[in-house]
């Protein structure tokens, strides 16, 4: 049985929103809480959620249990600094699944399916590469290389990839949270 861990990357500011979406609620939970409960039903562990801006807010506010929860003082760098902050706190796996908390199309089946083949995958969706992605423990050594907001485009673009249906609504601003509560709760 491959042992795969999750990372999970909350340490933006989210200002278009003009709140923490990763405190926004979507039906009965709030965004961070719907991806941790998802990783862990796709059976991953650890789960690494990474914080950033309004660090202790969230983590006042949010039931992440045995998460654990890691601080990127480099938020401001952009995704590849959280990255490099979850990546850097997993180890013994056979990879993991890098994912973003405002994303509520991601279900526990997409996940497994990303790491069903223990090669990196993407999910697709609107005609473009993403995250969530699986990225065996061989490439641990590129993630943590990775620098600037871009985070890891370039190791997905001939990686196979899975669609994911819903995959295009990322919550960002207040018109894509109505969307997400009409389609998700």
């Amino acid at each position: 049985m491959k042992r795969i861990g999750a990372v999970i990357l909350a340490a933006g500011a989210s200002r278009r929103l003009g709140e923490p979406k990763q405190l926004v609620k979507i039906g009965a939970e709030n965004l961070l809480e719907h991806s941790v409960r998802v990783a862990r039903e796709a059976g991953f562990s650890p789960v690494v959620v990474v914080l950033g801006a309004s660090a202790e807010s969230i983590e006042a506010e949010c039931e992440l249990g045995d998460a654990d929860v890691l601080r990127n003082d480099n938020w401001c760098e952009g995704m590849s600094a959280s990255v490099r902050v979850g990546v850097g706190a997993l180890h013994d796996l056979d990879g993991c699944v890098v994912m973003t908390c405002d994303m509520p199309g991601v279900t526990a089946l997409h996940l497994r399916s990303l790491a069903a083949s223990g090669e990196v995958a993407g999910s697709t969706y609107d005609g473009r590469r993403g995250v969530p992605a699986y990225f065996p423990a061989s490439l641990f050594k590129d993630l943590m290389e990775l620098r600037g907001d871009a985070g890891a485009k370039d190791l997905l673009r001939s990686a196979q990839c899975v669609a994911l249906a819903g995959g295009e609504l990322d919550v960002d601003t207040i018109e894509d949270l109505a969307r997400a509560r009409k389609l998700f709760g």
